[in-house]
């Protein structure tokens, strides 16, 4: 189960979830104070401990479009939220998944910030409402890359098994 912490609508580009100017702070371990910065609320609730563990960003069509930063999706890993999307843009969708950054498509979703969503395989079900929406499923390959938690994860966990 994971709480909606936050909705935003189609087209949020990276340049609003990791801004340009940031571009200089390339560590995972140090992008995520930058996340989604130019909107108080949301960064000091995804930098808030009083949040449960379990964290959801709802967005709408084209979720991070714009440029091919990776520090984009390594702000946002570092917080360890699920993005579930109306639809992802694909380059995003390639760093999510070579980061291990936790994604859904789900072309209907439909949420608020507070509800509670059920994340399944085929399924996304939003407690609040009690309404379901289908999940497009990424490749196996992807998910198992983005379960692994990343590509170098995963390539190290292939060759150690080898």
């Amino acid at each position: 189960m994971a709480k909606v912490i936050f909705t935003v609508g189609d087209d949020i580009s990276t340049d609003i979830i990791y801004p340009g100017r940031y571009m200089a702070t390339v560590l995972p371990s140090e992008t995520p104070q930058f996340a989604f910065i130019d909107d108080p609320e949301f960064n000091g609730r995804l930098l808030s401990t009083d949040e449960p563990q379990a964290r959801a960003i709802v967005a709408g069509e084209n979720f991070g479009c714009g440029s091919s930063r990776e520090q984009a999706v390594s702000t946002l890993k570092g917080h360890e939220v699920v993005i579930v999307a109306k639809s992802i843009a694909r380059i995003f969708l390639q760093n999510a998944v070579n980061l291990g950054l936790d994604i859904v498509i789900a072309p209907n979703i439909e949420a608020s910030t507070g509800d509670e969503l059920e994340i399944s395989e085929n399924q996304a079900i939003n407690k609040t409402t009690g309404q379901s929406f289908e999940i497009v499923p990424l490749p196996k390959s992807r998910q198992e890359i983005i379960e692994a938690g990343g590509l170098i994860p995963f390539t190290r966990t292939r060759l150690l098994a080898g």
